[in-house]
């Protein structure tokens, strides 16, 4: 495959483009591969309403040099992206059964990195979460899950058993947020997108 040109960073559930994960990513690819386009959206609370703002933004992208990042809610709405495109894709501690886990979320929420700014998770949200598992991936060799088995909130069993085929770095211990993300496993998510 040729090298990424175009960068998709989709954050997690109650995240936002100024999550650590995503600002490290960002300060990166603009430093040392100004070339590449970077989109990082704010992605609605409605999974169905995320995906269209998704697909409409990436339309226009070159599916064999396109690449997407994402975390937890994000992780599992990359996978659909790369099912549809196959494209290269990092998954970060991804939501793999988000229609289960986020049904006990329903109501009021509010953003991590600004209290101030609530949203409400409504119920039909479950089913639209349901109809975006895209099942086994026909390009499963292009993505990178990385998994720590020590996050809090989701269960590394069942994010490393999503993806046969895929590469899969399992840590020993970590955090669902990945704390060590710039020091440790930046620099692996740059060389398997292989950034322009």
């Amino acid at each position: 495959m040729p090298p990424a040109t175009h960068l998709l960073y989709l954050h997690g559930f109650r995240s936002s483009p100024q999550s650590a994960k995503a600002s490290q990513m960002a300060r990166r690819v603009a430093e040392r591969h100004p070339g590449v386009e970077w989109w990082c959206p704010q992605l609605p609370p409605s999974p169905r309403d995320a995906i269209d703002l998704v697909m409409r933004g990436i339309a226009g992208w070159p599916r064999a040099s396109m690449a997407v990042v994402g975390s937890s809610l994000g992780g599992f709405y990359a996978t659909y992206v790369t099912g549809m495109t196959r494209c290269r894709a990092v998954l970060l501690n991804p939501a793999v059964h988000p229609a289960r886990d986020l049904a006990r979320h329903i109501g009021d929420q509010t953003l991590w990195h600004d209290p101030a700014e609530h949203f409400y998770f409504r119920p039909e949200y479950i089913d639209q979460l349901r109809t975006l598992d895209v099942g086994p991936l026909t390009r499963p060799e292009r993505v990178l899950a990385i998994v720590a088995k020590g996050d809090e909130v989701l269960d590394w069993r069942e994010m490393s058993a999503r993806y046969p085929g895929s590469r899969v770095k399992l840590l020993e211990g970590g955090d669902h947020a990945l704390s060590d993300f710039e020091r440790h496993h930046l620099d692996d998510v740059i060389a398997f997108l292989d950034l322009r």
